[in-house]
């Protein structure tokens, strides 16, 4: 599994639900003004010094910019309105401040809506902010016109860019959870589709016979149990076989279930990493659908600490039966590398992982903690066993 350090919170990530997660806004948020504080407050100083209430005024607008900005992944239409607006009066007031600076606030309100926002809307967006231009124009003859339409233009193709790359990886991993699924229901057609076929004839042939010829009746029963023991021996094969690759935690033998977490612990703990289990409840009840999906969540969780958690030493796994669910939690302390991301091919296993706990009426998030380190939760029904 490629660890990312953006999904499912990726700054950009809410062109499909229109929204960005609070984590993201946040982030955003804090970029954004950081930039635009630093900025366009830095112009306005120099460019109103000496000029008193109009240096005041125009501060209180950048500061007006800099929290309209808190609602840009929100309503980026209406952030973009109001940072124009504001930012066209800084101009006025201190024509010395570039056009360009004085909009920056907008040009970041334009890139996130051209990230999260259908094209025809964006495109619309664009246009108005090309109203100002004649301003630039005025104000710094061709260079500041053309200055000031270069960088309009870069922040609506910068969020065009981060649109496609979402676009793609959405794409991406869509179509992993398409081919999981065939695959799938390929192997159960191709294991047990027959099996269970002659099984049912069988059983309509039995019940045809039972007062008749009660032997012939028997031996068609008998022949139903034989046919499920092999139906039940193939798909315990079929489900070994969609185990992690070979190189995986752990390979050794059939039967995977919450009862060996402490055997799956101990093969990591050979590699030197550090390896904490707890356990709250009892898992003993668990359908082995749940007890699997769980054991193999747990099981490629810590396979992706050793392959892609940067200094990651110490890992900690926890199950806990609590009422009509399972949560298993799997945290490390590794590194997320800065700029990560799922690329094309890969976060396979995070696609994999949540796959399993949808399958069984369950969920499952991952992603980075805020303190460092990285955390993998699964919450699971508990369905009893018949």
């Amino acid at each position: 599994m490629e660890r990312s350090g953006r999904e499912p919170d990726d700054v950009f990530a809410g062109e499909a639900r229109g929204d960005l997660s609070s984590r993201a806004a946040r982030v955003l948020w804090w970029g954004s003004a950081g930039l635009v504080l630093a900025v366009v407050s830095t112009s306005v100083l120099v460019a109103g010094a000496g000029h008193g209430r109009r240096l005041l005024v125009a501060l209180v607008l950048v500061l007006v910019q800099v929290c309209a900005l808190r609602w840009q992944a929100r309503a980026p239409a209406a952030v973009l309105a109001a940072t124009a607006a504001t930012g066209l009066v800084v101009w006025a007031l201190l024509p010395a401040v570039t056009l360009t600076g004085a909009l920056l606030a907008a040009q970041v309100a334009l890139c996130v809506l051209s990230a999260t926002r259908p094209r025809r809307v964006s495109v619309r967006a664009l246009a108005a902010m090309f109203l100002p231009a004649p301003l630039g124009f005025e104000a710094g003859g061709p260079a500041g016109l053309a200055v000031y339409l270069l960088a309009v233009v870069l922040a609506w193709t910068a969020g065009q860019w981060r649109r496609a790359q979402q676009a793609r990886t959405r794409a991406e991993m869509r179509r992993a959870v398409v081919e999981e699924r065939a695959r799938i229901a390929r192997e159960v057609h191709d294991v047990v589709a027959h099996t269970l076929s002659v099984m049912v004839i069988q059983a309509g042939a039995a019940d045809d016979v039972f007062t008749e010829r009660p032997e012939q009746s028997r031996q068609a029963l008998r022949a139903i149990e034989a046919g499920a023991r092999s139906a039940l021996g193939e798909l315990r094969l079929l489900l070994r076989a969609f185990g992690p690759d070979e190189g995986a935690v752990d390979n050794r033998g059939p039967g995977p279930s919450l009862a060996r977490l402490d055997e799956l612990a101990d093969t990591v703990r050979a590699t030197g990493m550090t390896v904490h289990v707890h356990r709250e409840g009892t898992t003993d009840g668990l359908s082995a659908a749940v007890d699997l999906a769980a054991y193999r969540i747990v099981q490629e969780a810590l396979t992706n600490t050793l392959r892609h958690a940067a200094g990651a030493d110490e890992v900690s796994v926890r199950v806990a039966a609590e009422g009509e669910c399972v949560k298993v939690t799997v945290v490390d302390n590794g590194r997320t590398p800065q700029g990560s991301s799922v690329a094309s091919g890969a976060g396979r296993g995070l696609v994999g992982m949540t796959e399993r706990a949808h399958l069984v009426g369950g969920s499952l998030r991952a992603g980075p903690l805020p303190g460092g380190g990285f955390e993998v939760a699964a919450r699971l029904p508990v369905e009893r066993a018949s």
